[in-house]
């Protein structure tokens, strides 16, 4: 709302926008440190389970295409509020969920309605004064990514300890409690778009065609999540056939990557005075010398704990710099701007979370790291090819 603007975003809104953007992106992966769980209940391959987190990152990405352009058309808040009941079901059917098929199934509906923290990405970006734009982004970032690795952390030790079937039905707990505390918080913002559904989705292809920062932007995001991907379907396995560790280890290097996640809201501040190209370079550099790490850390643990933390700080860096590129352009269409990145992003994850399964089989380890850095070696190129469609910003 206009008074809203005016008196900039209230720390008490943005960090529960922040906090809840970290406790429904969980839900996304807290299936990565129990796919070897869910492997033997089931008795399948590996990467017969690495469908589950493929299944749900592709609904996600449905979900940004399909959902995440209302926003620019219907109240916020109330978008919100109905989701919410989507992602409580959906987290019952992956912990009642008797059959391997019914599994994925219930992944993918997961994802498909776990894209309110692309809802609260907008909503700061547009609350927050122009000057503080990058910072507030930072700061819902800084909890979405904490909520990313947290949630391996938790998993794993829940599942270890007490089965994953366990982990669905507490996820489905904390998403009733948090629709109460948005019901009473969250503020509403009203929409500009007067036009229908269909004509809202085809605006998004006329906003791809006509802003080559955001096909950039979109093409660099989803290279460096795919590596990241890769990496986090693939540690499970790693911690168990090289360091006989099991599912509660792999998800204790979430803990080791949330240092990546409170860098967020120095690097939004960053993005907010610093040439973009510029720390987007540096961020893409960050992830190359950490993959480098990674194909020397098949047995070390030392050099996974050094690689998770460059891996997450570089790919957060360039995740915050590309979306505060994006959000400075169209303001009366930052949820269709968002979805068209975000569907890139999460269309690269898919990628990484299939070629990293297949990866590990065919060359283990060395394999993964190897594709890993592929991946961000890419990004450069990209970048250096085509950066000059990006306005110079400070």
């Amino acid at each position: 709302m206009p008074e809203n603007r005016e008196e900039g975003l209230k720390n008490s809104v943005l960090y529960l926008m922040s906090a809840g953007a970290g406790l429904v992106v969980a839900n996304n992966y807290y299936n990565q440190p129990l796919l070897s769980l869910m492997a033997k209940d089931f008795q399948v391959s590996e990467s017969a389970v690495s469908n589950i987190p493929l299944f749900t990152q592709l609904g996600y990405a449905f979900g940004l295409l399909f959902i995440i352009p209302l926003g620019d058309k219907f109240p916020r808040k109330k978008m919100v509020m109905i989701d919410f009941i989507f992602i409580i079901a959906s987290l019952l059917a992956m912990a009642l969920a008797q059959s391997l098929p019914i599994l994925i199934i219930s992944g993918f509906f997961v994802g498909f309605s776990c894209v309110v923290p692309q809802v609260f990405v907008p909503m700061a970006a547009q609350l927050a004064k122009p000057e503080k734009r990058g910072s507030a982004i930072g700061i819902v970032m800084s909890g979405l990514l904490i909520g990313i690795l947290g949630s391996r952390f938790i998993s794993g030790f829940v599942g270890e300890y007490f089965g994953w079937r366990l982990m669905y039905f507490i996820a489905a707990g904390i998403m009733l409690i948090f629709w109460l505390l948005l019901k009473l918080k969250l503020p509403e913002l009203k929409s500009d778009f007067k036009g229908t559904y269909k004509e809202l989705m085809q605006s998004l292809w006329g906003y791809f065609k006509s802003e080559p920062p955001v096909r950039l932007a979109a093409v660099r995001g989803g290279l460096g999540f795919a590596g990241f991907s890769a990496f986090w379907t693939t540690l499970v396995f790693l911690m168990e056939e090289n360091f006989n560790y099991g599912s509660g280890v792999a998800g204790a290097f979430g803990v080791l990557g949330i240092a990546g996640a409170l860098a967020a809201s120095l690097i939004g501040k960053l993005s907010d005075r610093m040439n973009k190209n510029l720390l987007i370079t540096i961020a893409t550099a960050i992830m190359i010398f950490a993959w480098v790490v990674f194909e020397f850390s098949g047995y070390s643990i030392v050099g996974l704990v050094i690689g998770v933390i460059l891996v997450d700080m570089g790919l957060q860096s360039l995740h915050i710099t590309n979306q505060n590129i994006i959000f400075s352009r169209n303001p009366d269409a930052r949820n269709r701007i968002n979805t068209i990145y975000m569907v890139g992003y999460f269309i690269g994850g898919a990628l990484g979370t299939t070629t990293g399964a297949y990866a590990w089989e065919l060359f283990q380890w060395r394999g993964v790291a190897s594709l890993g850095l592929f991946y961000s070696i890419l990004i450069l190129i990209f970048h250096f090819a085509f950066k000059n469609s990006i306005p110079e910003e400070n």
